[in-house]
């Protein structure tokens, strides 16, 4: 995959730009805004297939190079930035960035969200692969059994009804287990909108699931980050 690299910082971008090759990803390192925009014109290459985006650039600020990105481009875009504050991973997300990362951040979370957000860019050629090899396989953790194509759920061989949101928010977690999401993207993701006024939402149908499918333990929360899926134990 080529990834492109908006960052400002030679040693940052360097660090990085070697962890993502070892990874099997092709770099391409912008240093400013304009820079980063240029390399994002068609070219005859293989396009980006995700842009690490820095939010304090030298020649315009990182919010306006990704509201520029999403007028010319469907590319995923990750902020990987060090604004910290809620303002500004909602801000992100409401100009198209597909997910906010906080630096510092660890490497292999980086790596799985890079990926999480190819995949979800390519649903047409998913679809295709899907269409090719038949239905998906269901998601099997311990006693739980999650068939997406139907959208059924059932513990230990029991049926467990769900409603549409508690289905794509335990799809979203079962997808990825042990890996922590951070509340803003699962509210971008699950209900298409931000974080603001939804967290109450969010908290209850994380209890809602925990409830109806009797496994309290299974979903985890990581006090001031997000939740994780814990595999339960066959």
């Amino acid at each position: 995959m080529r990834l492109l690299l908006v960052e400002d910082d030679d040693h940052v971008a360097a660090a990085l730009s070697a962890v993502l090759a070892r990874h099997g990803f092709h770099v391409t390192h912008a240093r400013s805004g304009e820079e980063a925009l240029q390399a994002l014109l068609p070219d005859t290459r293989a396009p980006f297939g995700v842009v690490l985006l820095d939010l304090g650039l030298p020649d315009q600020d990182g919010f306006e190079v990704c509201g520029r990105i999403r007028k010319r481009s469907t590319t995923p875009v990750i902020m990987v930035t060090a604004r910290a504050d809620v303002r500004s991973r909602i801000h992100g997300l409401n100009l198209g960035a597909d997910d906010y990362v906080v630096k510092p951040y660890d490497t292999g979370e980086l790596l799985a969200r890079i990926h999480a957000v190819s995949r979800r860019a390519v649903p047409g050629e998913a679809e295709s692969d899907d269409a090719a090899a038949g239905p998906a396989e269901p998601l099997r953790l311990g006693p739980m059994l999650i068939e997406l194509p139907t959208r059924q759920v059932s513990v230990d061989g029991t049926p467990v009804p769900l409603t549409r949101k508690e289905f794509d928010l335990l799809a979203l977690l079962a997808q990825r287990p042990g890996v922590v999401f951070r509340r803003e993207q699962i509210i971008s993701e699950v209900w298409r909108t931000s974080w603001e006024g939804t967290g109450r939402t969010l908290e209850v149908h994380i209890a809602s699931l925990r409830s109806k499918l009797g496994l309290p333990a299974l979903i985890e929360t990581v006090r001031g980050v997000g939740y994780r899926l814990v595999a339960p134990a066959a």
